[in-house]
């Protein structure tokens, strides 16, 4: 599952906010009752249909081209797809993948964040940052620096001999490195959720440290490991970004549902395969939704944070672990920039702005650049916009009678953007909004359109995290501000938001991030005009430009990290203005 940011109390240490406050910060004219639970209603409603419109009709559609579209309609097309004579074999290779790169990276990921949460290495808030640094990155760098480094012509390719970087182990190392920090933020959640009890009572019981660990540590995040393993995995059968790069001749499901459409233009193929892709998503998210059910609260208001001791030992060995998984990490983003910079490769290693010069090759130039920002910019405005109203809406308004069936809509359809990949909601989008006889036919192509499958792609993660935020005020905001007649929307934008605003920023962070990235929901819907940077790259891989791949990759990686240093400076700043209550001693 996503990791998702918790906010800090949101009540001040001497009470809740006195009345007098919220008198004097929302005095309106009152407004009816039946007016407020109409706006209420219709603000559901809305965001329903929303979510109908551009995520369930879209998904809709793949299941309708893939069983009736194509010149022989029916499942006999689907079967035919199904029974051709590689199909078996992509659909085995990609588990292969799936399950290798899943059994490198959960352990390594797992013993990451112990060492981050469970030891007293130095200097943790550097360690963790760099191994984060693959979110800023789309998902083809790897590939690309793989190839630098033990491709045909690589740096290490003399100390291999033989062994070629193309093929099944090229692509299980750079899933490795495009998954391994969502593994470890659900993980490091996990290890950072822990009872200090619970371990005093292992050694008051004479429990060692291997026995404290397999009965008390691991039990304690067995839900964090299976969200884990469930993420890699389906992270890894649904990219095609490193398969593109390094795959050569070995065949999986998400490239060769990207060759169906793009290279071969059979719809009806990649719907089909896209239903495939689609399986293993919406099962693991059923089972873990199942599972959550059953966890239960893993923290008693009684439990005492956990604070490990010192011993040389452990932190010694684990700033070891650290710093061979980091300098890993280090490596593959290191060797793409500085091969960005290299004036031809591998014959002149001097240094050279050659490859920046993007309006002199195909990929789309430094348009591509402008117009990612722009989405960027866009998706993480309006995005967090959404994504708090649209919680506060199922968190805070009340609800009666029918009002409570839409509230239950919308939560599900809320989080059902978790369980779809996203080529598979770019194929919906092409399937529904390019189709002539949609009366929205005009946005396909457009930057609208590629915001809002942006902003749906990335839903649900946004969405637990203003849910989480919610979830800290106290009622009595609500409940003062409905004693006064305020509307409830006045309530949200001067009252709920300003509290809410550091889980906001962080957000609008994450939705800047991930739109300046993805490439797999988005690579289906460009047109010339909007084409974007992570489509730059995949278009000048194409072309054989790999010098210049490297480089936009390095541009959208220092675009991500720049923004989230102005986007972290901002909460600082902000937060000191307006939280400031929260800290205010009696």
């Amino acid at each position: 599952m996503p990791y998702v940011p918790t906010l800090d109390a949101a009540v001040p240490a001497t009470g809740a906010v006195p009345s007098s406050a919220v008198q004097r910060g929302l005095a309106r004219r009152a407004v009816p009752g039946w007016a407020g639970r109409l706006a209420a209603a219709l603000g559901r409603a809305g965001f329903v249909l929303a979510l109908v419109v551009f995520l369930a009709l879209p998904l809709a559609a793949i299941l309708a081209r893939a069983l009736v579209g194509g010149e022989h309609a029916g499942l006999g097309a689907l079967f035919a797809i199904v029974s051709s004579g590689d199909f078996a074999g992509m659909l085995w290779r990609s588990a292969a993948v799936g399950i290798a790169t899943m059994a490198i990276v959960i352990p390594a990921a797992y013993a990451f964040a112990y060492g981050l949460a469970r030891t007293r290495v130095p200097a943790k808030g550097c360690w963790r940052l760099l191994a984060l640094l693959p979110l800023l990155a789309p998902s083809l760098l790897p590939g690309i620096a793989l190839i630098y480094l033990l491709g045909n012509q690589g740096l290490l390719r003399p100390w291999f001999g033989d062994i070629t970087i193309y093929g099944f182990w090229g692509i299980v190392a750079g899933e490795a490195f495009y998954t391994f920090p969502h593994a470890l933020m659900i993980l490091l959640t996990g290890l950072m959720l822990a009872d200090a009890r619970l371990y005093d009572a292992a050694r008051a019981m004479g429990a060692g440290t291997l026995r404290t660990f397999l009965t008390v540590t691991l039990p304690g995040t067995r839900y964090a490991l299976f969200s884990a393993c469930c993420l890699v995995f389906t992270l890894t059968v649904t990219d095609f970004g490193v398969p593109k790069v390094v795959g050569g001749d070995y065949n999986v499901l998400a490239m060769e549902a990207y060759k169906a459409v793009v290279g071969q233009q059979d719809f009806t193929k990649g719907a089909a395969i896209g239903l495939f892709l689609l399986a293993p998503a919406v099962f693991t998210f059923v089972l873990d939704a199942h599972l959550r059910k059953r966890q239960g609260s893993t923290l008693s208001g009684k439990a005492q944070p956990y604070a490990p001791g010192p011993n040389r030992g452990r932190d010694t060995a684990f700033l070891f672990l650290l710093a061979v998984v980091g300098g890993l990490l280090l490596t593959l983003v290191g060797v793409a920039v500085w091969a960005s910079f290299v004036q031809f490769w591998p014959y002149n290693l001097s240094l050279s702005m050659r490859s920046y010069d993007f309006d002199n090759m195909d990929g789309g130039g430094w348009l591509a650049w402008r117009n990612s920002v722009r989405l960027a910019a866009l998706t993480a405005a309006i995005g967090t916009l959404a994504v708090f109203l649209g919680a506060w809406m199922t968190e805070r308004v009340p609800a009666r009678g029918l009002g409570q069936m839409v509230r239950g809509l919308l939560r599900m359809l809320a989080l059902t953007p978790m369980a779809v990949p996203g080529m598979v909601l770019g194929l919906g989008y092409i399937f529904f909004f390019n189709n002539p006889f949609n009366p929205l036919n005009g946005l396909y192509g457009t930057m609208t359109l590629l915001v809002l499958c942006t902003v749906v792609h990335f839903y649900t993660s946004a969405h637990l995290t203003a849910v989480t935020a919610l979830k800290t005020l106290d009622p009595e905001f609500e409940a003062a501000s409905a004693s006064l007649k305020v509307p409830g929307i006045v309530t949200f934008t001067r009252v709920t938001l300003p509290m809410c605003l550091p889980a906001a920023l962080d957000t609008a962070r994450y939705l800047f991030v991930s739109a300046m990235t993805t490439v797999s929901a988005v690579v289906f819907l460009y047109s010339p005009q909007t084409v974007l940077a992570a489509v730059a790259v995949l278009n000048m891989d194409d072309a054989g430009f790999i010098g210049p791949a490297a480089a936009m990759c390095t541009v959208i990686m220092a675009t991500s990290a720049l923004a989230s240093l102005l986007l972290h400076l901002a909460s600082r700043a902000l937060v000191a203005r307006t939280q400031a209550w929260r800290y205010a001693r009696a």
